[in-house]
């Protein structure tokens, strides 16, 4: 089973309009919405791609009861007290082979109403408008509560990715703490967060994190992409994962360097590309594969979810397309 964690999630709206004009009323020509929040994102993928998954975090109000409604939609159900045991593919196995697992709603309720977030997609040139709201105000119970349900959680999980931003009330070094919690419990955490709270859960160590160019130049003072994921290692990531964008993506790990990218760049909608890029980061490392066939489902699945019709959705056929002709190129550890 993998844990997604996603302390801030919402309600996903996405609408579609011809042409995105400021100042003026706009007919919408498309509308969608599902649960969301990165984690909910990548366990999505994740079941998609046959692994089990529980997800936890906060929901709550009437926008969190429609989030719920929506996941239990997604996939078969399984108690949420019961989260050991994995169904996961063999490994190297391809996952386009497997059928959808079950992804289990164990989200703490808070009293607080679960913020929407709104995306506009601009259908004449494919660029999105997006509006996030801050989310419900947490009390010390209910983080107490959340805590509880975590430690439990991690008893069966064979990985675990914390994932979002940090709703109010959450103090900025809680990623920390988590990481901390799933280190003692011996699973491998994945967190992939911005600013502060980033800055602070790097030092608990975690062993990967998965920053975009502009949160690693945040963390790290430097826009040049080695140097910058060299030094977020040394603040404690025990790997670095940094999504370049339509670029690819390069890892510096204990076990190497490596750069993986798409074979040609591709027009689209780039919402939810790295929540899919974390699931197959994820899948990859409770399956046992290589860290270039890692990367090349990562670059796969966040390529593909570009080219979705659907924000945050990854192209089926597309990844299948895509994923023997992602380029990997080795890097030599540098000079001490």
């Amino acid at each position: 089973m993998i844990l997604t964690v996603t302390l801030n999630t919402a309600l996903d709206l996405t609408y579609g309009v011809p042409e995105l004009v400021p100042h003026a009323s706009h007919r919408v020509s498309e509308m969608s919405e599902r649960p969301g929040g990165k984690g909910l994102n990548v366990a999505r993928v994740l079941s998609a791609l046959g692994h089990r998954t529980v997800v936890t975090g906060f929901a709550g109000g009437a926008t969190g009861a429609v989030l719920r409604e929506l996941l239990a939609d997604l996939s078969p159900q399984e108690p949420a007290d019961d989260p050991g045991g994995t169904d996961a593919p063999e490994p190297g196995a391809a996952p386009a082979a497997t059928a959808p697992a079950p992804i289990t709603d164990a989200l703490v309720t808070v009293a607080g109403n679960t913020r929407r977030t709104i995306a506009v997609v601009d259908r004449t040139t494919g660029d999105t408008t997006q509006l996030n709201e801050p989310g419900p105000l947490v009390t010390a119970d209910e983080w107490a509560a959340l805590l509880g349900r975590y430690e439990e959680l991690l008893a069966g999980a064979d990985a675990v990715a914390l994932c979002g931003s940090l709703p109010p009330g959450i103090h900025v070094g809680a990623y920390a703490e988590l990481v901390r919690s799933a280190r003692t419990a011996g699973v491998p955490v994945l967190l992939d967060t911005s600013g502060e709270p980033l800055r602070r859960g790097i030092a608990a160590r975690p062993d990967l994190i998965k920053p975009n160019a502009d949160e690693l130049a945040q963390l790290t003072g430097s826009r040049e992409p080695m140097r910058a994921t060299r030094d977020a290692r040394r603040r404690g990531a025990h790997g670095v994962i940094a999504s370049l964008g339509p670029d690819g993506m390069l890892a510096v790990t204990p076990d190497g360097i490596w750069q993986a990218a798409p074979p040609a760049r591709v027009p689209g909608n780039p919402t939810g590309a790295g929540d899919s890029a974390v699931a197959g980061l994820l899948s990859g490392l409770v399956e046992g594969l290589s860290w270039p066939d890692r990367l090349r489902r990562a670059v796969a699945l966040s390529t593909a979810t570009v080219l979705s019709p659907t924000a945050g959705d990854f192209d089926r056929a597309a990844y299948e397309e895509l994923l023997p002709r992602v380029g990997i190129e080795e890097h030599a550890p540098a000079a001490r």
